[in-house]
């Protein structure tokens, strides 16, 4: 696999910090944990399997559990060359005891719901989200594009997920992807605002700070496309006033003009790339812009 996810991704610094943040009470780790589990790689009555990439979450996941549910994990393996730990419990009596705190029977579960009865404590719903997020969830470099996903096996778990997010002023989408049920956030904003409700503030500051950057090297880039483009359509125009004055020259003659045209045609053939303002402030005496407009369309109509 290579690399862990936190030496490569904004998706690993989100889930340090997050990992930085303390496991709360009894209440807030388990709705942490619930979070873990509804995400995890496995969550039945055979089997807990949790795989992650991410150092930190491997190394608060044991604590969680500890803090959760009093009890370890039956093996973690840390599999650091190949960028993946994955922790797994098998024991019945364990995963019972696991169950029963979601109000569960191990043995009769036959699809996931999110029990909100665990998530009643005004903490617990953040807590459940950053579970959430550890387990199934991955955000992209902000400086390439924005999107967020989080990423299940259970499709009753996504679409309540989906309710909380709702109640909580956030605004997910919805996909299925290869049998995944997967909710998505492809706007800044969205995204900024659920790391900070999942405690990620650092990283939402981050990706503000990218999007403010973007914005303004976009607003540059647009101020100089922009005169760019003016400066082409002046060169533009002042060479086809060039090529009429020569015409005039051959024709009548310069020195035949009345003064002010003849003054105006000089001007431009001495000032070939000059636009018009630029004229009126070389004009001696200088005249407005208007003023020397008006002598260029006098002069055209030679």
């Amino acid at each position: 696999m290579g690399a862990p996810e936190d030496a490569l991704s904004f998706s690993g610094k989100v889930k340090a910090e997050l990992c930085r943040m303390p496991l709360g009470g009894l209440a807030q780790a388990t709705a942490e944990a619930y979070g873990v589990l509804l995400y995890a790689n496995s969550f039945s009555a055979r089997e807990v399997r949790i795989v992650t990439e991410s150092r930190d979450f491997a190394g608060r996941l044991e604590r969680l559990f500890a803090r959760a549910f009093s009890l370890q994990f039956d093996s973690a393996e840390d599999s650091s060359g190949r960028g993946r730990s994955s922790f797994s419990i098998r024991d019945a009596d364990k995963i019972r005891q696991i169950f029963a705190r979601f109000g569960y029977d191990a043995g009769q579960v036959l699809s996931h719901h999110i029990n909100l009865g665990v998530l009643e404590e005004e903490q617990c719903r953040p807590a459940f989200l950053r579970g959430v997020f550890l387990a199934g969830g991955s955000v992209t470099d902000p400086g390439k594009r924005s999107h967020l996903e989080l990423v299940t096996d259970h499709r009753n778990v996504a679409g309540e997920t989906y309710s909380l997010l709702l109640e909580a002023e956030l605004n997910p989408k919805e996909t299925v992807r290869a049998g995944h049920y997967v909710l998505y956030f492809k706007r800044a904003e969205n995204i900024e605002d659920f790391l900070t409700y999942i405690g990620a503030h650092l990283s939402a500051m981050e990706l503000m700070s990218v999007k403010i950057e973007k914005e303004m090297r976009n607003a540059v880039n647009r101020k100089v496309n922009c005169d760019s483009a003016n400066a082409d359509k002046i060169v533009s125009a002042a060479q086809a006033q060039l090529e009429q004055i020569r015409r005039i020259d051959r024709s009548l003659g310069l020195d035949n003009l009345p003064g002010e045209l003849r003054d105006v045609a000089l001007l431009r053939i001495a000032n070939p790339e000059a636009s018009l303002a630029d004229l009126a402030a070389l004009s001696d005496p200088p005249v407005s812009k208007s003023g020397i407009n008006h002598r260029m369309r006098k002069l055209m109509k030679l």
